[in-house]
């Protein structure tokens, strides 16, 4: 079960109570002290936000899903994917599909183009199938398929309004369509970081805190915690040496990356190099994914969302390509001089090549085929690219093994069995002789640029998600020392998968007075009977003329107004309800009544009510005395058509009738009803 963390406890017996509808709860149903499977949810004054939907890499099966068991996903409103990288939004088809979700979800158009080819693509690999002895998809590629429509595209810095809820992407910088997210919430503004960057690259916007916005909570990465990345000039010539070192051995250099994102941004740094380098242009770059081609489209189709270093290679390729009369081979994304690879049937194996080969956690696929076949060959080389998930093999062979465990290549020669083969169950390995070395061009910030972040947005509140723990640990303890520098320290949470995190926030309740109210001079603040003795100017003495009216909330803002001002207002009609009681008192006379009402209520206001007409015969003439006639003909007797009421304090009446009937009657209401 979930556990809790109350924040009140932390605070001052002698403060008053928080109404847990002022408190906004956090809970990380996965990427809290990991990285993987990043789902979170948001709660306040009723309004439910889930953000991102991935799976875990390392993981099969139920196990790779966030702790979806541990919420109602049916009270969420809205589910916001920041990117398509599959630990951020692999299981959104299984949440659509297969639980009670019933909200609206939402992603930028690039990334709701991007995840139906990634997501489909990783159905059909298998990465979301359990292990070999118990295959159990967890959704099918025709439930990713049928949920797909459900999906809401919006652009940056547009604002929906969702059920109250208001949000507003703005660009993330991490890979194209990637988001950050800001959330209010009656007045409260969250914003949630996903994965970003704010490092200039070749092709994408870095991510900038939103403007004139005074942030109240920041749910921000801390992937790398507080390391610093090597500046990226630096790091580039050190990635470019490290593949033409494993190419002057005549070995093959294997660069396992994501199919999308930071493959396209290695493409663009491997062909400028190769075009200033003739003597390697002989030696192919190929870029092997199931979704390369697919996927390429939607880059040259979304160019307009990248930097100006991309837009400014556009015009350019776009001008030699007219010149050439071939339009269309133009633009920024049409390599010269990499090839697309489909399938390793069409790979012709023979002397050196780069290889950049999808899934990037080298689970299973091409990559995981290809790195078991060249591991036993010292020429070759892997170099890691991107950030390794513990407990993936990217993050195994960072260390150097001198043996990785084959699941692709269990019938190679290369492959160390016992004596009488491989047994049903028993791990075939494989000797790894190449060079392995790691360099970060995985578009996340580091630990400098995060701080300075966190202290630029300056929000009170800053929740950790998507680290490792000990990296957000380390992290959290940076930000904690800055705080001996600020005269309002900062929280800073780090909450574990399944920890509610309650957070109290107190805000004073608003009012607008409109209409007929608005014309009445607002009276002075409220002072207590202290501050009243304790000033003994006698204008002050005067009592305060209170303003009632009817208090209407919508969109969690309030006004004020004249129940007549109801209908232009706030667009709500008024019913009045007249009730009526008949009673029958046969002892009991006018006089009597008007005793016993004075008795009990003081004065009443007495009334002689004349009856209307009946079946449209006139009234008799005179003041009730029986004078009059109906028609032409003479009354037998006279009859008294009026009857004596009682007001009751201004607001109920009771007529007293012939034969001891006795009505009550009065308007509705909770005043009015008691005194009836």
């Amino acid at each position: 079960m979930a556990t809790k963390r109350k924040l009140a406890a932390m605070a001052p017996a002698d403060e008053e109570p928080v109404d847990p509808s002022d408190e906004l709860m956090f809970l990380c149903l996965g990427g809290g002290n990991e990285v993987g499977r990043s789902c979170h949810i948001i709660q306040y004054k009723g309004k439910t936000v889930m953000l991102d939907a991935g799976m875990h890499p390392a993981y099969d099966g139920l196990a790779a899903l966030p702790f979806y068991d541990e919420f109602d996903l049916s009270t969420v409103d809205v589910l916001l994917i920041s990117h398509f990288h599959i630990d951020h939004a692999a299981s959104l088809p299984y949440v659509l599909a297969k639980t009670n979700f019933k909200g609206r979800v939402f992603m930028t158009h690039p990334t709701k183009a991007i995840y139906k080819w990634l997501v489909q693509d990783s159905v059909r690999v298998g990465n979301i199938s359990s292990s070999s002895e118990q295959k159990v998809q967890l959704y099918t590629e025709a439930d990713h398929l049928s949920t797909f429509p459900m999906i809401e595209a919006i652009d940056y810095y547009t604002t929906h309004t969702i059920s109250s809820i208001r949000i507003t992407p703005y660009p993330a910088g991490h890979v194209l369509g990637a988001a950050m997210f800001l959330i209010e919430i009656a007045g409260l503004k969250i914003l949630f970081t996903g994965d970003y960057s704010r490092e200039e690259d070749r092709h994408l916007i870095s991510a900038e805190v939103p403007k004139n916005v005074k942030i109240d909570v920041l749910i921000t990465e801390s992937t790398y915690g507080i390391a610093s990345h090597i500046p990226r000039v630096q790091r580039e010539a050190q990635l470019m040496k490290s593949i033409t070192d494993v190419l002057n051995r005549g070995g093959r250099a294997l660069l396992p990356v994501f199919a999308l994102g930071r493959a396209q941004e290695l493409l663009l740094i491997l062909d400028e190099y190769w075009g200033k380098h003739p003597e390697y242009q002989k030696i192919p770059i190929y870029y092997a994914s199931n979704l390369a081609r697919k996927c390429m489209v939607v880059y040259q189709t979304y160019v307009s969302a990248m930097n100006d270093n991309i837009k400014r290679l556009f015009r350019e390729r776009m001008a030699e390509a007219e010149a050439a009369g071939d339009v269309g081979k133009g633009g920024p994304w049409d390599f010269r001089f990499v090839r697309s690879l489909k399938s390793l049937e069409r790979f012709d194996d023979v002397g050196g090549c780069v290889m950049l080969a999808s899934p990037g956690m080298m689970q299973n696929g091409v990559s995981r085929e290809l790195l078991e076949r060249w591991a036993p060959d010292q020429r070759n080389g892997v170099i890691i690219t991107g950030y390794s998930v513990e407990g993936t093999m990217a993050k195994l062979i960072v260390h150097e093994p001198d043996q990785i465990q084959a699941i692709m290549t269990r019938g190679s020669n290369t492959a160390t069995r016992r004596p009488g083969g491989a047994r049903e169950g028993e791990q075939v390995m494989i000797p790894r002789r190449c060079s392995v070395q790691e360099y970060s061009f995985a578009a996340h910030v580091d630990g400098t640029e995060n701080r300075e972040f966190i202290e630029e947005v300056a929000a009170p509140v800053v929740i950790l998600v998507h680290g490792e723990k000990h990296n957000m640990m380390r992290l959290k303890s940076k930000l904690l020392s800055l705080n001996s520098d600020k005269a309002v320290p900062a929280k800073i949470f780090s909450p574990a998968n399944c920890e509610e995190l309650r957070i109290p926030f107190k805000a004073d309740k608003v009012a607008k007075v409109v209409g007929k109210l608005a014309q009445i001079s607002p009276p002075l603040p409220y002072r207590s009977k202290d501050d009243m003795m304790e000033d003994k100017d006698p204008q002050d003495s005067d009592e305060v003329n209170l303003i009632t009216g009817v208090l209407v909330q919508n969109d969690f803002k309030m006004s004020l107004m004249a129940p007549e001002d109801l209908r232009e207002y706030a667009g709500l009609t008024t019913t009045t309800i007249t009730c009526r009681q008949h009673l029958t008192l046969s002892a009991a006379g006018v006089d009597l009544i008007r005793w016993a009402l004075e008795g009990t209520f003081g004065a009443l206001k007495e009334m002689t009510v004349r009856d209307e007409a009946i079946n449209g015969k006139a009234q008799p003439n005179g003041n009730g005395n029986g004078n009059g006639t109906y028609g032409h003909e003479e009354a037998d007797e006279e009859i008294s058509r009026s009857t004596i009421a009682f007001r009751v304090m201004d607001c109920v009446t009771i007529h007293c009738r012939r034969g001891g009937e006795v009505e009550v009657e009065w308007e509705g209401n909770m005043i009015n009803d008691g005194i009836a």
